[in-house]
């Protein structure tokens, strides 16, 4: 059977403690394996034409996690564009961001911001990160850019499009939604996005979500009957 693999695809790469878990290591080899597992998944995307993987990899909520963990966390885009940055370049990968990185330590921005830099004229995958990212927190982050738009006179009616382009970036809607682990719910992930967007809740935890897995994803999502509303 051929795939047809959606425009875009958004993940909620779930489980990595878990993972750790259940191998008798720590917490961080968890966050480690599902960093290295980011190339995996985005060169195979890439390789199929999917022109945008949007990732969540820091959410507003994780700012609860301890410090430890979260001081690692704020390491690993070090760790991996270090180790793929001319990579993703080869294969033509653009990097960009959703969120709010002004929290991040100055080193973790440098590396972020470097990446979409180096990055930036590739025309393949737009490989998303979300960082310090919340779906509530971005729409009230549109609300505030309208009201201000509103005062000086460039707004005078509201509708969907104009949500659409105060928004933290120009993401597109969703078509697919995977998120791993089991975890059956959306996690405050990118709310107006995935308004229309089929979901797949699959069982293994991120690392594990290989090549194969992706593509089981890829098959239920080709056999939905996507009507948006309609009758087909």
């Amino acid at each position: 059977m051929s795939l047809e693999y959606p425009s875009h695809i958004a993940i909620i790469m779930d489980g990595n403690g878990r993972w750790a878990a259940a191998q008798g290591k720590p917490r961080t080899a968890g966050h480690l394996a599902g960093s290295e597992n980011i190339r995996t998944i985005a060169l195979y995307a890439n390789a199929h034409h999917v022109k945008s993987l949007t990732l969540y990899a820091f959410s507003t909520e994780n700012w609860a996690r301890p410090e430890e963990e979260k001081n690692y966390l704020f390491k690993l885009p070090s760790m991996f564009f270090k180790k793929y940055i001319d990579e993703l370049k080869r294969e033509n990968i653009r990097v960009t961001y959703i969120g709010e990185l002004t929290r991040f330590p100055e080193a973790t921005r440098k590396v972020i911001e470097n990446a979409v830099e180096q990055t930036k004229m590739n025309t393949g995958l737009n490989l998303c990160l979300a960082v310090n990212y919340g779906g509530r927190r971005e729409i009230v982050y549109a609300v505030n850019n309208m009201i201000e738009d509103i005062k000086s006179g460039k707004i005078q009616k509201v509708d969907e499009t104009m949500i659409s382009e105060h928004l933290m970036s120009e993401t597109s809607d969703i078509d697919l939604l995977i998120r791993t682990s089991g975890e059956v719910r959306v996690s405050n992930f990118l709310l107006w996005q995935i308004a229309y967007a089929e979901m797949i809740f699959v069982s293994c935890a991120w690392p594990d979500f290989d090549e194969k897995q992706f593509d089981l994803c890829i098959e239920e999502y080709n056999h939905r009957n996507r009507r948006f509303g309609g009758l087909k």
